[in-house]
């Protein structure tokens, strides 16, 4: 995993999940995690980019 992205896994983490994965149902499960809390939509792109 590069710094930038765990840079953006931490600020923005559905851009940090779109860079890798593109737009899909990770993309969307990340901005719902998002949107629910900042927390657990850094989490789950931590786990999804690792």
């Amino acid at each position: 995993m590069s710094i930038l992205t765990i840079i953006l896994n931490i600020i923005l983490p559905p851009l940090g999940v779109f860079l890798k994965h593109g737009l899909g149902s990770t993309f969307l499960i990340s901005i719902v995690l998002t949107l629910i809390g900042w927390l657990p939509g850094v989490i789950h792109a931590f786990y999804v980019n690792k």
